[in-house]
């Protein structure tokens, strides 16, 4: 049996038809006996058609999304190792049995490759700015250990497939992936890969801003799930500081007179501080409730082996 004969290529597509054969032709070569699955997004041109010529073996997921088509994959593919990697023919194929070997050798849970190039136009500055900032977040919230937040190019474990939850919708999915493994500190790596520019007649379909600005709202919202205690003491401190600072010529002055005549300020500080108080407590609440969350996580992740499957290796349901 091929080397590769227990991996399965899971590529999401949306109107790729200039790249996807290329993708295909290319994983083929280089994860020889890899069972390559392109999950069509309701595209418009022939996609599918490209990519069932080229030898994939082609589904549909009527749910726009690159979150939902993620999720679909997920759920659907039983394998030992899963390559997950975008369908615009950016990134190296020939990369693949390196990070698969870096997987299988230290039996970890993802490997991530961390996009490298000098083509400005496959990796414009301000994506590269955008990545950097909130692959900074990240990092300082749930652990400094991947440089690539965004990578639409990942080796998983079938521990990690199977034990991820995949509720985002669009291409925030890529930061769902990298604080799943960060929260239940799972063994990861990163390797270096070429990033190259599309083919001819292939479009981005990620929008800097609108997109940009949907990564950075699941930041905050798993930070507000994953790190309660910290994202409520925040606006705690925030807050009391605010009314102490409101609050203190109110004090001094009724402390010279006797009169308090800013009520509306000594009000306005009071509630700050009444708020700040409410703050602190909801953190301290959910931070036990966040913990058991994380406890039931880790122990379904630990029910899944690293690699046995319960069906064949890169069959679908």
């Amino acid at each position: 049996m091929s080397d590769y004969a227990d991996v399965a290529v899971l590529v999401p597509c949306y109107n790729e038809e200039a790249a996807i054969g290329t993708v295909v032709r290319d994983f083929a070569a280089h994860l020889p006996g890899a069972a390559i699955y392109v999950y069509d997004n309701n595209s418009s041109d022939g996609t599918a058609e490209v990519a069932r010529a080229a030898g994939a073996i082609v589904r549909r997921e009527p749910l726009q999304g690159k979150g939902h088509v993620l999720r679909r994959m997920f759920s659907d593919i039983e394998a030992h190792i899963y390559v997950l990697v975008d369908g615009d023919s950016t990134y190296d194929a020939a990369s693949a049995p390196a990070m698969v070997a870096r997987l299988r050798d230290e039996r970890l849970d993802m490997v991530n490759g961390a996009r490298v190039t000098e083509i400005e136009a496959a990796y414009r500055r301000g994506h590269v700015l955008g990545n950097r900032v909130l692959s900074g977040l990240v990092a300082g919230i749930f652990g400094d250990r991947l440089r690539d937040l965004l990578s639409g190019y990942r080796v998983f474990s079938r521990r990690f497939v199977k034990s991820f939850p995949a509720l985002a919708a669009g291409f925030e999915t890529e930061t769902e992936l990298t604080v799943h493994a960060l929260e239940l500190s799972m063994p990861i790596a990163e390797i270096d890969t070429p990033y190259r520019e599309r083919p001819p007649g292939s479009a981005s379909k990620l929008s800097t801003y609108r997109d940009g600005f949907r990564i950075l709202r699941t930041i905050v919202v798993l930070a507000k799930q994953e790190r309660p205690f910290a994202f409520f003491g925040l606006i705690a401190a925030v807050l009391a500081v605010i009314g102490l600072g409101l609050a203190a010529p109110v004090v001094l002055t009724y402390l010279h007179t006797g009169l308090v005549p800013r009520l509306p300020t000594a009000l306005l500080s009071t509630g700050l501080e009444v708020i700040a108080c409410l703050s602190f407590f909801c953190g301290l609440v959910l931070d036990t409730v966040s913990r058991a969350r994380l406890e039931t996580k880790r122990l379904f992740y630990l029910q899944h082996s690293i690699e046995s499957g319960r069906n064949a290796p890169g069959t679908a349901i």
